[in-house]
């Protein structure tokens, strides 16, 4: 009888200590879970009606919605437009350290300005991500927890001057047009002081110099992104040169439709110039499609969403990002891919 006692002590006590344990072990569990699973994810753009950042955002967003029906995050995103204004994207760091978030994604107004952005982050310990716009590098060793995600500028150059290179291989009097043996060129860049604008400038025409095309240049214009400057600009351009202007390259593809909206318009819209840009938007491959654009070069908008977004959900659980993860220390690049006659259709959704 005694044993029977005792051996029902032995299983009561047993018993409430693995209770117990479990207990303990369920709340451990329910508090890593919503700690690691309860993010904050601020983004502040220097302007949303640039169509490739745009569609960058668009991207983010809909993997934030995929990734909350999964059930295994809780992610709340805040996105901000600066306006084109330093000031204005400032304060909304501010905002986003004031509420605190886990990470912030910014796409700068002004790459000078990351500095105070990065000065504003380390002190509140927050990891920022910036995108699309590249502070220089003494800025990003500034501390560890500061990363880039972007397209790769010289790639993007090279592959619009191997667009221009094709058609010259292929028919030379496509391009050299009025048979001087060089190819006249005006070119439309994106921002003075945007890094990846000044860099797909000059090896856009270095890819063509290396490869024995002779070059003029007619006319170098900044139209700040803008399809309604470049139009702008070109007219110009076209009132000046008349059809003198044999290709025409251009930093982005919106930029590149404004050139195409004044050709179409022009005394010269049946001798068109050859025209080449840079991130494969739905109006741009539909211009190459119906032949009054020659090509462009994709910079994967996709692509770059989901690695910034990717980036702040391993950074905001205190993941460590090092090559070892496919990722190159705190540089993530994307890879350009070129679009021509010949293969947009397969880009066109």
């Amino acid at each position: 009888m005694k044993m029977r006692k005792s051996m029902r002590r032995f299983i009561l006590v047993l018993s409430t200590i693995y209770m117990y344990s479990s207990l303990i072990s369920c709340n451990s569990r329910n508090n890593e879970e919503e700690d690691l699973n309860d993010i904050k994810i601020g983004i502040s753009v220097y302007e949303q009606d640039d169509i490739f950042i745009s569609s960058i955002i668009s991207n983010i967003e809909n993997i934030t919605k995929e990734k909350r029906s999964e059930g295994s995050y809780s992610i709340t995103l805040n996105v901000e437009d600066a306006k084109s204004n330093q000031y204005n994207q400032n304060e909304q760091v501010d905002m986003f350290i004031d509420q605190g978030y886990d990470v912030m994604c910014i796409n700068l107004v002004d790459r000078r300005s990351a500095a105070t952005i990065i000065n504003k982050a380390k002190n509140a310990n927050i990891p920022v991500i910036f995108f699309n716009r590249e502070p220089v590098e003494e800025d990003m060793n500034m501390w560890n927890k500061v990363y880039y995600v972007g397209a790769q500028a010289e790639q993007s150059g090279m592959m619009q001057g191997d667009i221009v290179i094709e058609k010259y291989k292929n028919n030379p009097s496509d391009v050299d047009k009025n048979g001087d043996g060089k190819i006249q060129y005006v070119m439309l860049e994106g921002e003075q002081g945007h890094q990846d604008a000044s860099i797909r400038t000059e090896y856009s025409i270095k890819r063509l110099v290396d490869n024995g095309i002779k070059v003029e240049k007619l006319g170098s214009e900044v139209a700040n992104w803008s399809r309604t400057e470049a139009s702008e600009k070109v007219a110009r351009w076209i009132e000046k040169y008349n059809d003198k202007v044999e290709l025409i390259i251009s930093n982005n593809d919106d930029m590149a439709l404004g050139a195409i909206d004044v050709l179409n318009k022009s005394k010269i819209k049946n001798n068109m110039p050859l025209i080449v840009g840079v991130d494969g938007i739905k109006d741009a491959l539909k211009a190459i499609d119906n032949g009054e654009m020659t090509g462009t070069v994709i910079s994967d908008a996709y692509k770059q969403g989901k690695a910034i977004f990717d980036t702040a959900l391993r950074v905001s659980s205190e993941s460590i990002l090092d090559k070892d993860n496919g990722i190159d220390a705190r540089y993530i690049r994307i890879p350009h891919v070129i679009v021509t006659k010949e293969n947009v259709g397969e880009y066109i959704r």
